[in-house]
């Protein structure tokens, strides 16, 4: 992946396509970084109640059940 941040100076941009991607199809997209909108932090506190106590129960005996397969096979 190339991925680069530039200025530029007037409205044409050239781009030279690395040899790995020749024949692929690849993405091309220009932002202003300056348009972006900062997300504010999350925290857990901010998803109470998304779950509800059955849900969170099963996610809970679904994770543990998770962490000793991947404990198990180490």
């Amino acid at each position: 992946m190339v991925r680069t941040v530039i200025t530029p100076e007037n409205t044409d941009i050239m781009l030279s396509i690395p040899d790995m991607y020749v024949g692929k199809r690849i993405e091309v997209t220009f932002l202003a970084l300056d348009e972006l909108v900062q997300q504010p932090q999350k925290t857990l506190g901010d998803f109470w109640g998304a779950l509800s106590r059955e849900e969170g129960l099963l996610l809970k005996e679904h994770t543990q059940h998770a962490r000793a397969e991947w404990n198990r096979d180490f």
